[in-house]
């Protein structure tokens, strides 16, 4: 069994594309630090501040089609100089998700019934995941918000098992995020 996950950042949105991640004048930037401070700088949803919201968390949910728009690899790498070590959605663009492997971010695809429910019992709360991936391959996020919890099963993709497969990600995971 492999257990990981941290704070949760809830973006209560679809088709969040890649220069709502990383805005384009900033992909001359090659260095981690760099780009760190820009992440989702222009994402326009109510109530969200890319300033205060982003710090110390670890998980993104949202909705579907996260990372759609113009192939970015920059976009992957500034969820990971945030400490994002995962996105839960209805779906990621394909681009994009190709982009998080090269960049050891793990994809959860969820189903929007759950999604849905996720968002309605806890995107209002300070909200803690715990994603559980079983020896026999059943999954599932679990999440907190003071004495309420609730699971969600998911399958696990092949190139997902792959990466939480490097001791080096994993390890990182379980040394580095609280959850």
């Amino acid at each position: 069994m492999k257990t990981f996950g941290g704070p949760v950042l809830f973006l209560d949105r679809s088709d969040i594309n890649t220069d709502e991640i990383i805005p384009a004048k900033y992909l001359e930037e090659t260095d981690k630090k760099a780009i760190k401070p820009y992440l989702l700088e222009d994402l326009k949803i109510n109530g969200f501040n890319p300033q205060t919201d982003v710090a110390g968390k670890r998980v993104i949910i949202t909705r579907d089609n996260f990372g759609c728009g113009n192939e970015k690899p920059q976009a992957a790498v500034a969820l990971t100089a945030n400490s994002l070590h995962s996105v839960i959605s209805a779906g990621i663009a394909k681009n994009f998700r190709s982009a998080m492997y090269a960049n050891d971010i793990l994809s959860i695809e969820m189903d929007k019934k759950s999604l849905a429910d996720m968002f309605h019992t806890f995107a209002d709360k300070d909200t803690e995941c715990k994603v559980v991936i079983n020896d026999d391959g059943s999954a599932k996020v679990k999440l907190y918000a003071g004495s309420l919890s609730k699971s969600y099963p998911f399958q696990i993709g092949e190139t997902d098992k792959v990466i939480l497969d490097k001791e080096d990600w994993l390890g990182y995971t379980e040394t580095n995020l609280k959850y």
